[in-house]
């Protein structure tokens, strides 16, 4: 199940405009969506917003440009997969590729393709502060109602042990149903899960309602 903009924003801590700001550029995007558009909307896959993540992670230390920098010696070096099955981290200025196994890691901006030791993996899936200083979610749990999981929907936002999607819920919720009612529509989702989903879904919204920051 794809993500719209405002739900990738939320999982990834990115803002809207930084969406659409590392999407431009065509062959020189910095991460383009690998899904079509559906009906004019743009959309993500579970993939895409590990991705994400990643950069909004590496911000907190060096500036675009040399996330930019990084991504480019990355391809230049023939790694040509999916963005988010590389493993990348800060060294002190610089932003450098883990290897799946080994010591060393390979330095991507400062002296590209150099070889250096690795440091340790900033854990890009678990909470984080990003560069606005806003909470970044457990990216598998993103309240401890909810989960993620590529298994299950494509990695669409689900409510725990179900597969009933967090928006499907929160929009019952929305339309005066209580949390504690819910149970009528959905037997498996519990009043507890209705509201991490609605609160969750009002983060998200808090997204798409946002700045449109592109830095």
């Amino acid at each position: 199940m794809p993500y719209p903009s405002p739900v990738a924003a939320a999982l990834s801590g990115a803002s809207l405009g930084q969406l659409q700001y590392w999407r431009a550029g065509g062959d020189s995007a910095l991460l383009a969506p690998e899904l079509p558009r559906a009906g004019g909307r743009v959309l993500y896959s579970f993939r895409d917003v590990i991705a994400l993540r990643t950069f909004v992670f590496l911000r907190e230390s060096v500036s675009l440009q040399r996330v930019r920098k990084a991504v480019y010696t990355l391809r230049e070096l023939g790694n040509t997969a999916h963005l988010s099955q590389y493993r990348l981290v800060t060294e002190g200025s610089s932003i450098v590729l883990l290897p799946p196994d080994g010591d060393v890691a390979i330095d991507l901006v400062e002296q590209p393709g150099a070889g250096r030791l690795a440091g340790t993996l900033g854990e890009v899936f678990a909470p984080f502060t990003n560069q606005r200083g806003d909470q970044v979610v457990d990216l598998l749990r993103p309240r401890r109602h909810l989960a993620v999981d590529p298994e299950t929907l494509g990695g669409y936002p689900i409510v725990s042990g179900t597969r009933v999607a967090f928006d499907s819920v929160a929009s019952l919720v929305r339309d005066g149903v209580g949390p504690a009612e819910i149970k009528g529509f959905y037997p498996s989702v519990s009043a507890a899960g209705a509201r991490d989903a609605t609160d969750f879904a009002d983060e998200v919204d808090r997204y798409r309602s946002g700045d449109l920051e592109v830095a």
